[in-house]
């Protein structure tokens, strides 16, 4: 039997790939396996967008170099693939198969070439490809919720960012097809849809049919969904459309992601991210002004070329002014092939570690603060674990993508939702009871519930 093993490192792009890949071999006639010492092929999914992820990447071959000897065909997929190219032979001989993600949809040749006994396969597509790489075999993998990829690539170019060249150009997916791929997740039971992009929102529709706005809305209007998710915004193309939407469709879920990387404008302009702050803080207006609670997380990097004390204090104070219900921070890392890469790091690296530190503190008494509106309210909780941990609780996620963990008198199924009292806010999650009895399940959930039960089952 053919076997192989995957292990995915990376963002939620990287995840759905994964999930597609998996797919891919499963319809070539290859059975997955949860352990790489049982697999005749072991691929890696990568990523590249900052350093760490990268090595260890390497660490993770270099950890494997023993299995060389058993027969065994190792294949570096995603990002640092394409990124590194046929230098991943180089450095790691035993490697059969480098491809990037732009090539997936070659999959099925690259197998049977390597299969037929070839050791030096590539998949590398230049930035210039219209493919995207859709396929109705996807392994969905996530119990609860399904992810569908409506825009590839990126063309911002960004002057710190590897995606560009790891990922090509920007390729949308009709809304038909989205569409068609929605109601099949819906039919197979699942309640909450997730639409990707490394920028989802510059999504633009070959057919000319939907705009963004348009699509999310669609989406949202499907039988048996309950919530729609879209990640990641980029602000040069968040539109009030979309605010709008997400105020007139209620299984669109409120919370926006909306990336600033730096408060300070010439910070900014040196990123080239074609915005300013006030142009970002237009966008965050429109969001504050929706009828219902958006909530509002971002990512941010400190320690850019050139960024002084006073560009930092610009970031803080733009905290403090959005109110962010999270953010994700950075230290600046040196990127292959990107603009900045020529840029002079001129600030050491003690003065990042100590800014990405004030940030994060600070972010975090800004979060004790705004967490507190929660503290009585009712929300809406789906189950994502539904064995209780070690305090006797279950833990779900609510429409704003926040934790709550919450004591619950019957046993729900991950999937299922109930309403949940907030009793305690911390920082970073909510602690609450359930005062609503979770739905009877529909049996395509229950189906879709027992199949998923069997794949963790079978890669745990």
């Amino acid at each position: 039997m053919k076997t192989f093993y995957i292990e995915t490192f990376g963002c939620q792009m990287n995840a759905h790939d994964s999930e597609k890949v998996v797919g891919t071999l499963l319809r070539e006639g290859y059975a997955q396996v949860p352990d790489e010492a049982d697999a005749g092929l072991i691929l890696y999914n990568t990523c590249s967008i900052r350093d760490k992820a990268e090595q260890k990447v390497f660490h993770r071959l270099n950890e494997y170099k023993r299995m060389q000897g058993e027969g065994k065909k190792f294949a570096v997929i995603g990002c640092v693939a394409q990124q590194e190219g046929t230098k991943i032979f180089e450095r790691a001989p035993y490697v059969s198969l480098v491809a990037g993600s732009a090539s997936y949809r070659n999959l099925p040749d690259m197998l049977a070439r390597l299969e037929a006994g070839e050791t030096r396969i590539t998949g590398l597509d230049d930035r210039q490809t219209d493919e995207t790489f859709d396929t109705e075999f996807t392994a969905r993998t996530n119990p609860h919720r399904a992810y569908i990829t409506i825009i590839e690539g990126c063309d911002k170019f960004c002057s710190y960012c590897v995606v560009p060249y790891t990922r090509g150009k920007e390729r949308s997916r009709t809304s038909a097809s989205v569409l068609a791929e929605a109601q099949r997740i819906a039919q197979s039971g699942f309640t909450e849809i997730q639409l990707l992009g490394q920028n989802v929102n510059s999504y633009q529709d070959p057919s000319a049919k939907c705009s963004f706005a348009e699509l999310l809305a669609a989406v949202g209007e499907i039988n048996g969904i309950k919530r729609v998710r879209f990640t990641t915004s980029h602000p040069r193309d968040f539109t009030k459309d979309i605010v709008d939407a997400i105020d007139a469709v209620p299984t669109l879920c409120d919370h926006v992601h909306l990336p600033v990387q730096s408060g300070s404008t010439s910070v900014l302009k040196a990123m080239q991210r074609e915005y300013t702050r006030d142009w970002y803080l237009e966008r965050i207006a429109w969001t504050k002004a929706a009828r219902r609670d958006i909530s509002l997380t971002s990512d941010i990097i400190v320690g850019f070329p050139g960024e002084t004390d006073s560009d930092f204090e610009q970031t803080i104070t733009l905290l403090e002014q959005v109110n962010y219900d999270a953010i994700f921070g950075f230290k600046y890392s040196p990127r292959p092939n990107t603009p900045a890469i020529h840029m002079h790091d001129s600030i050491p690296e003690d003065v990042k570690i100590q800014r990405l530190a004030i940030l994060n503190q600070r972010q975090r008494e800004l979060q004790r603060e705004s967490y507190a509106r929660h503290l009585d309210q009712v929300v809406e909780v789906m189950v994502e674990h539904a064995t209780p941990n070690n305090r006797g609780q279950l833990t779900g996620r609510s429409s704003q993508n926040k934790t709550v963990n919450f004591a619950c008198d019957t046993a729900p199924t991950v999937g299922s939702y109930l309403d949940v009292r907030i009793t305690q806010v911390f920082p970073s999650s909510l602690l609450g009871e359930a005062i609503s009895q979770p739905a009877a399940p529909s049996p395509a959930a229950l189906a879709q519930a027992a199949l998923n039960a069997r794949y963790e089952e079978v890669v745990r």
